[in-house]
């Protein structure tokens, strides 16, 4: 049995229709204000359809136009929520509203995803995530000199 298209969705319903994992939805919730699902006892989530229009707007500006969180961010400031929704609502063609950005604001879309992986650096880790790294690459490298040594076994 399907829900009418005016039903509420709960978190998990959203998650499969957008085909976008649950934490990434609180994520946006946290990055863009303009998200505001109703919560219930327990702090379930509560998605209205207009709720719904608006991440797949921002899943759209993210995934398929490249645009970066504070890209979007800027779109929600310069064409507002209702520009986002109605990105959400269309089929593949990009709203006439959104404008190329201006020079002073350069810095809206993403570098294209087929781009080299940059290297992060660690300088920005505590101590203690450092440690964990550096734990980890150490078991790694065991690793795969264990699986060396069964290769030439």
């Amino acid at each position: 049995m399907t829900k009418s298209p005016q039903a509420f969705r709960t978190i998990s319903e959203v998650s499969s229709e957008l085909d976008v994992p649950q934490h990434v939805l609180r994520f946006w919730e946290s990055k863009f204000s303009q998200i505001r699902p109703m919560k219930r006892g327990g702090g379930r989530r509560y998605y209205r359809p207009e709720d719904v229009d608006l991440l797949r707007g921002i899943q759209r500006l993210l995934y398929n136009d490249g645009f970066t969180i504070k890209g979007v961010q800027k779109v929600f400031r310069d064409q507002g929520a209702k520009f986002v929704t109605e990105a959400g609502r269309s089929n593949g063609t990009r709203p006439a509203v959104l404008s190329v950005p201006s020079a002073e604001s350069e810095a809206v879309p993403a570098p294209p995803r087929a781009a080299a992986p940059q290297r992060s650096t660690v300088e920005g880790l505590s101590a203690t995530d450092r440690k964990t790294l550096q734990s980890a690459l150490s078991t790694l490298k065991e690793a795969q000199a264990a699986l060396k040594s069964l290769k030439s076994s």
